[in-house]
């Protein structure tokens, strides 16, 4: 796509990179790149007020899709044809297999996934990208020493005995709250994926594989002769392992009375979770799971349970023609805050879109609905916002965080009570240690991280930087006198979470550079004096790593490598975006490094307006998951040219 600001590329690198003085800044470039930018982006907005781009994850998501088709033996042919293409056009030539986000290394058990689903959709072993990927996967050891869900998949299609794999019991409903292990004690999406899991687990599921498709050739050892289905990864864990292991020799002694008691339990759980068509828990691999934990417990194929289950799974497929991709959840909520967010930032562009997206905002707020949090805050008024478009078990403190912001910084007396509700929830879920998490309070549980079946890391939801300064930025916003305590405990949090380096760790966007200017925004809103030490470390972190092309990257690679932190072989235009808006929230608007950085997005404009990249923009789950915003290449550019032209009109040189 040409560059939609590729002729001025001179008058933008007035100065050499590493000059003193501030590069000359083009104005009628940046309010033509501006306005194109803001119409590009008005442009999507949704005909009831509200934003929803596409959210890619990698191809697991796809393959299990095409793979569930064949369990149930409910398949589309023309759609699986459809999903086929799309993750072969995702297979890495590089190294024949599939990686977790664009670009990145192999990962065993996403190939051998991918692999599976396109054998049975049809593609022969033989043919020359199937060979590739099987030469790969058993390079890195073969498909027994994939990940627990993959390894779970396979024992359900018969590819490995259920022995090469967790004891998952679906009595772990009927634990108490002060067992060791309890559902209230991991993250919302592990309880979401575990109790239907449970169900297919106890009763042993088998895939209908009606074509009866086998992948032995994806084993170094015949799968009924391995014996090393799960290697040891720490002391704790072996502990854990042989309790297991010993557990699982105890299953056919469970009373039938109890196993019968358990089901119910937990086919009841799931049934008044179902969220309507966003799905249990609104996230893929839940509602795969739920989806063939009731047809395993005798549900019909037209019962009303059912016909939802297939329709929220059938709404996160995004058609592109020929190809076919499913992702794993939808972002509504964040996509339209963050949007508003970025208009905000001048109150003499036009404001009606943002008010009639915030009018859309406000009835999506989840007050009074039952819900798993009130479990450990049973007196504590709800609030919060959900990430999808319904998911009231289960709101989110990031996107409550940032919605309650957006309503302030438009009319904090028109939106006083959503306002005001939101404070008081996101204040009484604030953790122990004065961070805050994504859905939970205080699931700190970290030896659960050990259990056989976490062998991902990412059960839990601890408190981390990034939504925590969303939280403190916005109670300092509100400013009133009962969140003072609270504020006050975030905002230490937040000191202490810098890094040596002086950057902060981004749990949930790619990856420092998100976390860096995650904290500095909520800094900027508590009023704290920009020359407070940590925020000047901040702002050198941020200045070093700035790429010669005066724009930022970070690679997915630096959650496995932190010292890959800031560092990337290439600009993007979110990464640069964050750090320019850390920068200007900083007080370094006039600075050479964020002219430059200005004129590095107006560079890569694309004619269109906006900014296309391929590059992954956060994790799901840190080294596990990751994830590709398609609006993330959109509102943040946007959000920082915003920025900077209201800055310089304001305060002019």
């Amino acid at each position: 796509m040409k560059k939609f600001g590729g002729m001025a590329r001179t008058s933008l690198q007035a100065q050499s990179p590493g000059s003193n003085n501030t590069p000359a800044m083009d104005e009628k470039m940046l309010k033509a790149g501006l306005e194109a930018a803001r119409g590009a982006l008005l442009a999507q907005q949704r005909e009831d007020g509200h934003w929803c781009f596409p959210l890619e994850a990698d191809c697991t998501i796809p393959a299990e899709y095409i793979l569930m088709m064949h369990f149930m033996d409910e398949v589309d042919l023309d759609l699986e044809v459809r999903i086929a293409r799309f993750i072969r056009e995702k297979q890495d030539a590089a190294h024949g297999g599939w990686p977790l986000y664009y670009g990145g290394e192999f990962d065993l058990s996403c190939s051998v996934k991918a692999y599976y689903a396109l054998k049975i959709v049809g593609d022969s072993p033989d043919a020359p990208h199937m060979a590739r990927a099987r030469a790969a996967i058993l390079k890195h050891g073969g498909a027994a020493r994939a990940n627990v869900f993959t390894r779970l998949l396979l024992a359900m299609y018969d590819q490995l005995p259920w022995r090469g794999v967790p004891f998952v019991p679906v009595e772990i409903i009927l634990f108490p709250k002060w067992f060791p292990f309890h559902t209230s004690k991991v993250a919302y999406w592990s309880r979401t994926v575990m109790v239907p899991l449970s169900i297919l687990c106890s009763l042993r599921a088998r895939a209908v594989n009606p074509r009866k498709v086998a992948i032995r050739e994806l084993f170094t050892v015949p799968p009924e002769e391995e014996r090393n289905y799960f290697p040891v990864r720490t002391a704790l864990n072996r502990v854990f392992l042989l309790i297991e292991r010993t557990l699982s020799l105890l299953e056919p002694f469970i009373p039938k009375g109890v196993r019968r008691l358990a089901l119910r339990r937990a086919e009841s759980w799931i049934m008044e979770r179902l969220n309507g068509d966003s799905g249990l828990g609104a996230i893929f691999p839940a509602m795969v799971n739920a989806s063939e934990a009731l047809a395993l417990l005798g549900y019909p194929y037209d019962h009303p349970a059912r016909v939802q289950c297939r329709k929220a799974l059938r709404l996160l497929l995004v058609e592109e023609g020929e190809r076919t991709w499913c992702q794993p959840c939808v972002s509504p909520v964040w996509d339209t805050v963050l949007t508003c967010l970025a208009f905000q930032e001048d109150t003499e562009v036009d404001q009606r879109p943002i008010r009639k997206a915030l009018d859309w905002l406000v009835p999506c707020q989840v007050l009074d609905a039952p819900a798993d949090w009130q479990e450990d805050h049973p007196g504590l008024p709800g609030g919060g916002w959900a990430f999808q478009y319904a998911n009231p078990h289960y709101p989110d403190l990031d996107d409550t965080a940032a919605v309650a912001w957006a309503l302030y910084q438009a009319d904090p007396k028109a939106y006083q009570e959503s306002i005001s509700r939101a404070a008081d929830w996101l204040a009484g879920m604030q953790s122990s240690n004065g961070g805050f998490a994504a859905f939970d309070s205080d699931n700190t549980y970290y030896y659960l991280n050990e259990i056989p079946f976490a062998d991902h890391g990412a059960l839990l939801d601890p408190p981390t930087s990034d939504v925590s300064a969303r939280c403190a930025g916005f109670l300092a916003l509100y400013g009133q006198s009962r969140h003072k305590q609270a504020l006050e405990r975030s905002l230490a949090y937040l000191f202490n979470e810098q890094e040596a380096s002086g950057a902060w760790f981004g749990r949930w966007g790619s990856n420092y550079i998100y976390g860096t200017w995650s904290v500095l925004e909520a800094f900027r809103l508590a009023g704290t004096d920009t020359g407070h030490p940590a925020i000047r470390r901040a702002v050198h972190w941020l200045k070093s790593v700035q790429r010669e092309d005066g724009g930022w990257g970070e690679s997915n690679d630096s959650y496995l490598s932190p010292q890959q932190a800031g560092q990337f072989h290439t600009s993007t235009s979110f990464h640069t975006a964050w750090a320019l808006l850390a920068l200007m929230g900083a007080g370094e608007w006039r600075s050479h490094e964020v002219h430059r950085g200005i004129g590095y997005l107006l560079r890569e404009q694309d004619s269109d307006g906006l900014w296309h990249e391929p590059w992954f923009t956060a994790p799901g789950f840190p080294r596990v998951f990751y994830l590709k915003y398609y609006g993330y290449t959109k509102y943040f550019p946007v959000w920082a040219l915003t920025r900077f032209h209201a800055l310089n009109r304001k305060f002019p040189a």
